[in-house]
């Protein structure tokens, strides 16, 4: 049996790259058992073949090359029990990320697939809505301005990053306002929650109820219009307004750069 294996044959062995196994001896993490003067050539045995085998499988659960080199120089079943149970945590909270992830996909999907049924716009709905929970901002904002400024605004007073607000970020006008006919200003703005905690003086649940809706080409700055056209319909029907306005671009510039692409959603609850 051979004794000595070169760096391009463990590699091959073991599917690895030779400049992984370079990098291990550069961080003294596994180092050849033998190396050639002459040529400089990397040789490794047979008896390091376990070592390896252990580098690569903790390293295929997530374990970070510190704490595998810490585990080789002080291998023990009480030392690896505590690494893999400190790593199975770290696992469980990786997949609860990335179930979010998954989550907010979806519902960007779902959002995206709504707003293109382009037969339903400029149409006067009627849509019952569970209980739904936002990330409110009371702010004052002209319905002509440029709402970028007070995204980053209610970003940082809630401590998210930016990751939290690629959802739908909309804006409200106040049943009173609305009662008044007053739609060229908004008074707040929000984002829907989507799994992330937030100080409760920042939430507001939005009722499960009968919201009179329309979705429109364009962009918040075309919404009066609409407004008027919505209360038109409720005041007909002889509803009463409920609570303030949720209105929400459901495709804007952070999907497409095509303004004609374009759709906004408001949302008014009534009894």
């Amino acid at each position: 049996m051979k004794d000595l294996f070169s760096i391009g044959e463990m590699a091959k062995l073991f599917n690895i790259n030779i400049k992984t196994l370079r990098y291990y001896d550069e961080i003294d993490l596994f180092k050849p058992i033998f190396i050639d003067r002459a040529n400089n050539y990397r040789y490794y045995s047979t008896d390091q073949f376990e070592q390896l085998n252990t580098i690569l499988y903790l390293k295929a659960v997530g374990m970070p090359l510190s704490k595998i080199d810490s585990h080789l120089s002080k291998r023990n079943i009480d030392n690896i029990t505590n690494l893999l149970e400190e790593q199975k945590e770290v696992t469980k909270n990786k997949i609860k990320e990335l179930k979010k992830i998954e989550k907010k996909i979806d519902n960007t999907l779902k959002q995206i697939n709504y707003a293109r049924q382009y037969d339903k716009l400029n149409i006067i709905q009627e849509i019952e809505f569970d209980e739904r929970k936002i990330v409110l901002l009371k702010q004052k904002i002209r319905t002509n301005d440029d709402l970028e400024l007070s995204i980053r605004d209610l970003e940082n007073k809630t401590q998210k990053n930016g990751l939290a607000f690629n959802g739908k970020v909309g804006v409200s006008i106040s049943k009173e306002h609305l009662e008044q006919g007053e739609f060229e200003q908004y008074d707040s703005m929000f984002i829907f929650a989507e799994g992330e905690k937030y100080k409760k003086k920042f939430i507001k649940v939005l009722p499960k109820g009968n919201y009179i809706t329309v979705r429109f080409n364009g962009d918040h700055k075309m919404s009066p219009k609409y407004y008027k056209y919505i209360l038109e319909y409720i005041h007909k029907k002889g509803y009463k307004i409920a609570d303030d306005s949720v209105e929400v671009t459901l495709i804007d510039y952070g999907l497409t750069t095509e303004k004609t692409e374009f759709v906004t959603e408001i949302q008014i609850l009534v009894n």
